[in-house]
């Protein structure tokens, strides 16, 4: 294997054993990424060694290891995260009924810093966003802010790849939508993703100041995710139009007051989730 292709099979293993939670085995990790089983327990054997995953008892595979939870604190560390963000995203569930997320923008990148859902509302993982921004209700909010060269920038890296049938795919279809999502605050994506799921979300933003772009005042989203049901029919999108939309905003605007207010402070305390 070259060196990036070690990469990047190491990475796919240790999000299998995440996925898998404690207790996967070497067959398993080879058989679901379909690599052969000596690349495997090579590739293992040296997130073991470097401490991204642990060995458990011989009958118990493979687990998640020390290293890791010190890089997501470091990752969360320099993301925007409002404090009481988790009573933020209860509430918001339970107005709206649906599984909530809030995002963090990290230049032109999202990164989901936590959700609060259940069985019955669930919220689907997304584990790319680029080459998704423009399909997504998190990403069309993004875009909307950026400078029209920025935004250039950002379409010509990741392209506007289709994921599903609504997904937009021109740039002057994709320049409409987002002219909506400035008029209206707010983003929808109606199964642009995937099939059967619709997201509505509404942005974060920093109070307005000297020097404080638009784009930079952007700091986040809180979304809601919905399955696709026929249009109109009991649990739309359009059916709960209102419901949701009013949970989005009030959350976003909570959060962002909750952000403005941790900054004004001599020691600003937002460097992590605040599960409260």
């Amino acid at each position: 294997m070259s060196g990036l292709g070690s990469v990047h099979r190491a990475l796919r293993v240790l999000e299998v054993v995440a996925e898998a939670g404690d207790g996967i085995t070497a067959k398993a990790v080879a058989r679901r990424l379909e690599y052969n089983l000596s690349t495997t327990y090579h590739l293992l054997t040296s997130l073991v060694t470097d401490g991204y995953l642990v060995r458990l008892e011989p009958a118990r595979g493979f687990g998640l290891g020390p290293k890791l939870p010190a890089l997501n604190d470091r990752l969360r560390a320099q993301l925007p995260i409002p404090p009481g963000l988790g009573a933020t995203l209860r509430q918001a569930h339970a107005r709206a009924g649906a599984g909530v997320l809030y995002a963090a923008y990290r230049d032109a990148d999202v990164v989901v810093v936590a959700v609060d859902d259940c069985p019955a509302h669930p919220v689907p993982t997304i584990s790319a966003w680029r080459g998704a921004l423009h399909a997504t209700a998190v990403g069309k909010l993004l875009l909307a802010a950026l400078s029209e060269a920025r935004r250039t920038e950002v379409l010509a890296r990741d392209g506007l790849p289709r994921h599903a049938y609504r997904t937009i795919g021109s740039r002057d279809e994709l320049d409409r939508e987002l002219d909506g999502v400035r008029r209206r605050d707010l983003a929808t994506d109606r199964g642009e993703l995937r099939e059967r799921l619709a997201c509505t979300a509404a942005p974060v933003r920093l109070p307005p100041c000297a020097g404080r772009s638009a784009e930079d005042a952007l700091v986040g989203a809180v979304a809601v995710a919905v399955p696709v049901v026929p249009a109109g029919g009991p649990g739309s999108l359009h059916d709960r139009r209102e419901r949701l939309e009013h949970a989005v905003r009030a959350a976003a605007a909570r959060a962002g007051a909750a952000l403005a207010d941790d900054l004004g402070r001599p020691d600003p305390a937002s460097t992590g989730w605040d599960g409260g």
